[in-house]
């Protein structure tokens, strides 16, 4: 199909640096508005259809990052959050006005964010190997840092239940050099675990797995996804993401290969109100980066092409049906007739 090109906009974002969303309407000197429907969205199943917008094209928010990552919404303050893993820095993008500020610089390499049910703001973080909350009033609680007396490896992505548990990855990324964290010897293996919303306990819930990496639920919070990206230190480790069956909350057992996404890899991910399963994805070639939707039998129905890997993304907007895209150095963001799994 054909890829569009965007514009190449350079710009560094500082605490008080304020940028223009890269659109055509914010730019009147873009030459290359996009052609309605926008080309670089692709229907690959006719059941993608009915959740493309067709008077919509892809936007450029920001760029400027050295990795983004960990999107996260605040739709009570009609903002989204997002991680900036080697300059050590969380952004913050401006719904209303575009601009883009620093929220947090150090941020101890901050990875993977969300929300718990109370609407705080939940990190995972590589340099000091912890995930953390962050209380409304600003100060930082850490949830967990180490499991048996060894710390973690590097948490990566998580995901909170609806009864308060939060769920992670661990795959160590962060202490495999000093540009995301720094260099440290693995002491566990990579799992996934689950923190006991009442107790704090830690427990493991997913051993299976050579990185896990991205993880999200189904709507009904039946099923658990994760990506497992091993591959990337084994080639011919294959390229999945597996799904699991809950069990009353706690535990996950069947787990199962979802789909195998070929040459590509998946990184974050994040489920619609339909089941769908929306995939940042990348490092298979320029063709394939971007974002992947696979439906719930696991077929690929559809693809936002980007130039640039998609390391992870989330639904936000006040109808929960834009879709943000945290992209290589940049932030992109595309209105969908698709809404998000109900999360704060």
């Amino acid at each position: 199909m054909e890829r569009r090109h965007f514009l190449n906009l350079a710009a560094a974002a500082t605490a008080t640096m304020a940028l223009e969303p890269a659109t055509f309407a914010a730019n009147p000197e873009t030459k290359n508005p996009v052609h309605y429907p926008d080309p670089a969205i692709e229907i690959v199943d006719p059941r993608f259809a009915k959740y493309v917008v067709a008077n919509t094209a892809i936007e450029r928010l920001y760029t400027g990052c050295r990795w983004a990552e960990g999107p996260v919404w605040f739709g009570d303050g009609r903002y989204l959050l997002w991680s900036d893993i080697p300059n050590n820095r969380m952004l913050r993008w401006l719904e209303d006005t575009g601009e883009v500020s620093a929220f947090r610089q150090p941020s101890n390499y901050s990875n993977g964010n969300t929300r718990d049910r109370q609407g705080r703001l939940v990190t995972c973080e590589h340099d000091s190997r912890r995930v953390t909350r962050t209380e409304y009033d600003g100060a930082i609680t850490v949830l967990a840092d180490h499991y048996q007396g060894k710390p973690f490896n590097a948490p990566n992505d998580l995901a909170v239940h609806s009864d308060g548990a939060v769920w992670f990855t661990d795959p160590g990324y962060g202490i495999l050099s000093n540009y995301e964290g720094h260099k440290a010897a693995q002491e566990l293996p990579a799992n996934v675990y689950r923190i006991d919303p009442k107790t704090n306990a830690l427990a493991v819930v997913a051993t299976d797995m050579e990185k896990p990496n991205g993880i999200c639920f189904s709507p009904d919070e039946n099923k658990l996804y994760v990506v497992d990206t091993g591959f990337s230190h084994h080639p011919g480790y294959p390229k999945q993401i597996r799904v699991y069956d809950v069990v009353d909350g706690m535990k996950v057992t069947n787990g199962r290969v979802f789909v195998d996404t070929g040459k590509a890899s998946a990184d974050g991910i994040r489920c619609d109100l339909d089941g769908n399963v929306w995939a940042g994805m990348g490092w298979g070639g320029a063709d394939l980066d971007g974002v992947q939707v696979f439906a719930p039998d696991g077929k690929v129905i559809g693809k936002v092409h980007l130039p640039e890997v998609c390391a992870n993304l989330c639904f936000g907007g006040a109808k929960r049906n834009r879709l943000f895209m945290a992209a290589s150095q940049s932030l992109y963001g595309l209105y969908v007739d698709a809404q998000g799994a109900q999360v704060p």
